[in-house]
């Protein structure tokens, strides 16, 4: 089925997200209400459980597109057997929003094309349609899934094709693409520390290049998982 996708149709991406504040106390009284609203029924999950309060739980809220905010959208694309990657990553997320939109607009806008990322279909497409809302940008077509069916979805998600339909199993990008040998993304943050090295650091190029190394890796890991040889480091070009 994927083999079959002309592969320069294709948009990959990654994104990185922050809590909209810096942390917990500097929350006004009705969004700290509404995020002990949220966390309450967070921290009943097992995946929460060492979390003793919702202030301690804030570490988490970028995760959520009604706390969070995006801070680095990274594109590739393949050409002629060279991976050229993109990087929309600064402060203002309307601003990253509005160039993202602009460049799906212009190039990866119709029923040929695709967005291919891990997890894309869970929390990146999601996401970047929560935020646009937000935001007042319209969503291009090829990302407004309101009210359309499963099947409908035109996306790629790596982590999709590695579960054969077994939707118990989650797999992160980083143990694929150790399992495939693949450079790994993450040989200097990962996504947990992204909102540290965003509110302590005021680190954005570092952000953006964590994110350009997990978009490399889902393109990598796409023509992997479709039978074509991956892309040499030399031909993976930063744009």
């Amino acid at each position: 089925m994927y083999s079959d996708i002309n592969i320069e149709k294709i948009l990959f991406l990654d994104i990185e997200t922050v809590s909209q504040y810096s942390e917990y106390d500097v929350l006004s009284e009705q969004i700290k209400a509404l995020w002990d609203k949220k966390a309450a029924s967070l921290m009943r999950y097992e995946a929460y459980e060492d979390f003793n309060s919702p202030k301690d739980l804030y570490s988490r809220a970028g995760i959520y597109a009604e706390f969070g905010k995006v801070v680095c959208i990274s594109v590739g694309f393949i050409r002629d057997n060279k991976l050229y990657l993109k990087s929309y990553c600064e402060d203002n997320e309307r601003t990253i929003l509005s160039q993202f939109a602009s460049l799906v607009n212009g190039h990866f806008n119709n029923k040929e094309n695709h967005f291919c990322g891990h997890n894309i279909k869970e929390f990146d497409i999601p996401y970047l349609c929560r935020r646009m809302l937000v935001n007042g940008i319209e969503i291009p077509k090829i990302m407004n899934l309101m009210g359309k069916k499963t099947w409908e979805n035109p996306h790629i998600d790596t982590m999709e094709m590695w579960k054969f339909g077994d939707f118990k199993h989650y797999t992160s990008l980083d143990l694929l693409a150790n399992i495939f040998e693949i450079p790994s993304p993450k040989d200097d943050i990962d996504g947990s520390e992204v909102g540290m090295v965003y509110w302590n650091e005021k680190d954005l190029k570092r952000i953006a290049t964590y994110c350009e190394k997990d978009t490399a890796s889902v393109a990598q890991l796409f023509l992997k998982m479709t039978g074509k040889e991956i892309i040499s480091q030399e031909n993976i070009i930063k744009k």
